[in-house]
């Protein structure tokens, strides 16, 4: 569950079982949203539009609102922080693994 609160995502499996029952079981989309546990029959009929119009890779298509892209300059300060931390935790692994060294 993710999005708005109480916003339901279906597996590709499930949207496919609810295509399969309503084509070659004739079920109504009440039905198929009561035996799957989906809380909008809606739903399911736009599925069947999106496998009629598409196929298969009409129910597996993302929705919703593209990711951004972070700038360029958010990006370098990004990477920037990253290098800090890792030389930081590079040069205490080093202070660690010195005593080592000199024992024997």
């Amino acid at each position: 569950m993710s999005g708005k609160k109480g916003m339901m995502h279906y597996s590709a499996a499930v949207k496919e079982e609810a295509v399969r029952l309503f084509l070659e079981g004739g079920l109504t989309y009440q039905a198929i949203a009561e035996r799957l546990g989906i809380r909008k029959a809606a739903r399911i009929e736009r599925w069947v539009q999106a496998y009629r119009q598409e196929g298969e890779l009409g129910l597996y298509k993302v929705q919703g609102r593209p990711r951004q892209k972070e700038d360029q300059a958010a990006y370098i300060a990004r990477l920037e922080m990253e290098n800090a931390l890792l030389k930081k935790f590079h040069e205490e692994l080093r202070k660690l693994s010195r005593p080592k060294r000199g024992t024997g």
